[in-house]
């Protein structure tokens, strides 16, 4: 039986050529190219429906004597520490495997995971679920950037890892507002029940449009100079040293801290920010949820352009925007807090400059980057080191914001009423960390 899976998720078997003309040929490498683009854009975007759908719905859940602050953050956390290991141990595997059903796999539990929760009150249980979710959910990140990596030339992997990145801010967006649209009409309970029926329609995308190898499809192979067949002992040998020199690279574990800060400073908006924006400045859920959207939306022009603007202006090198934009999070969340009062403009501003920096951030601290420095044939294991990091990095923010938020609120004439001076030091300062550390990799050299 475990052989059985173990052959399901093989990388697919190579093909013949078929003798088609160069022209035709040609046509055909380009048209499953933007098939396999596009399916992972639009796909890891509806994988974000399905991992974002509780932060729509804490401030309801919490009204409702259903969970508290701290008992949500614990869930929240539990999603990311499963999907930091997955992350990790999902990125080795992407290398080997067959990516279309790895993430096809994972984008339907996920989906179906999430059509559970609406129908349980248990703690035990939503965290349970939620963790299954988290694993899942792990499977989607490392099967798109192998798939770029096998679909996509060295020479255009930058622009297109940056417009694959905006599917993390369309994923977002979709959530932000067609989950929280449907929570203000029918409950928190529809919400997951809406993230789930976006997710299987997620599912057969990637299913019918995302493809393996173009090997598989009986055409040569994009990075490499002869057409190859079944990994042989060498190539595997070779496989587990370039993973393990990912492993003892200092850069990059110390690119994977400063995503860890990053995605504090990412997550403390995306997770918390609805119901900070409800509990502190007063806004409704849905004018809550749509001031959040405007940061996810606005990454996808952050992401677009992350790759190209670094290739073409800078020479490939990510070190400066980097820096640009980790100083421009670092001002945006101040705006965000620390301004007093609900200023629709000033809210809507800070989420413009916060969406725009962490989309480029995404792009680079997030993956980019490290890909960049580490050998060409373990650029799944690259973003394994990062995304345990990054995630992990979330799931201790959505512990400590929890209990910080619960742990600094008070009952005035049977209102909740909250400060959030602690947790706005907490997610400013984990920006600004993160933009430090990225510096100390600045002059650091690829290793081929």
């Amino acid at each position: 039986m475990l052989k059985q899976v173990i052959n399901f998720y093989r990388v697919s078997i190579p093909k013949p050529c078929s003798g088609e003309s160069f022209a035709d040929t040609k046509r055909r490498m380009k048209y499953l190219k933007w098939s396999t683009f596009l399916a992972a854009t639009f796909g890891y975007g509806m994988y974000y429906v399905c991992r974002l759908s509780l932060n729509v719905v804490k401030k309801p859940i919490v009204e409702e004597g259903i969970f508290s602050e701290t008992e949500l953050g614990i869930i929240g956390a539990v999603l990311f520490f499963t999907y930091a290991v997955g992350k990790f141990a999902n990125g080795f595997i992407a290398d080997r495997s067959n990516i279309n059903r790895l993430m096809t796999t994972g984008l339907l539990v996920s989906a179906l995971a999430n059509l559970c929760l609406g129908f349980t009150n248990s703690f035990f249980l939503f965290a349970i679920l939620w963790g299954i979710s988290g694993w899942f959910q792990s499977m989607g990140a490392a099967s798109c950037v192998v798939g770029l990596s096998r679909w996509f030339s060295n020479k255009e992997r930058g622009s297109f890892y940056g417009f694959w990145s905006a599917s993390h801010n369309i994923g977002e967006a979709l959530t932000f507002i067609i989950v929280a649209s449907i929570v203000s009409v029918l409950g928190w309970r529809y919400g997951f029940f809406g993230a789930g029926m976006v997710g299987l329609i997620g599912t057969l995308i990637i299913w019918f449009f995302f493809h393996d190898t173009p090997q598989s499809k009986g055409l040569p192979a994009v990075n490499q100079t002869k057409e190859k067949g079944e990994m042989s002992a060498d190539e595997a040998a070779d496989y587990n040293k370039a993973q393990k020199q990912v492993l003892l690279m200092p850069a990059i574990w110390t690119l994977a801290l400063s995503s860890a800060f990053m995605y504090i400073s990412r997550y403390a908006v995306n997770s918390w920010g609805v119901f900070y924006l409800e509990a502190q400045k007063g806004y409704s859920t849905l004018d809550a949820s749509f001031i959040i959207s405007i940061n996810s939306v606005c990454g996808i022009v952050g992401t677009v352009f992350s790759g190209l603007i670094s290739d073409k202006l800078f020479g490939g090198r990510r070190n400066v925007p980097a820096l640009i934009f980790g100083l421009m999070n670092v001002a945006a969340l101040c705006l965000f807090l620390l301004v007093p009062g609900a200023h629709i403009g000033v809210d809507i501003l800070a989420m413009i400059l916060f969406g725009s920096s962490i989309g480029v951030l995404l792009c680079f601290l997030g993956g980019l980057m490290a890909v960049d420095i580490a050998p060409r044939n373990a650029s799944g294991a690259a973003l394994g080191v990062v995304g345990i990091a990054s995630y992990i990095g979330a799931g201790l923010q959505d512990v400590m914001s929890g209990i910080l938020i619960e742990g600094q609120k008070t009952v005035v004439n049977g209102t909740d009423v909250y400060d959030f001076t602690y947790i706005n030091w907490f997610w400013i300062g984990a920006a600004l960390l993160s933009a430090l550390l990225a510096t100390f990799v600045w002059n650091v050299k690829p290793k081929g």
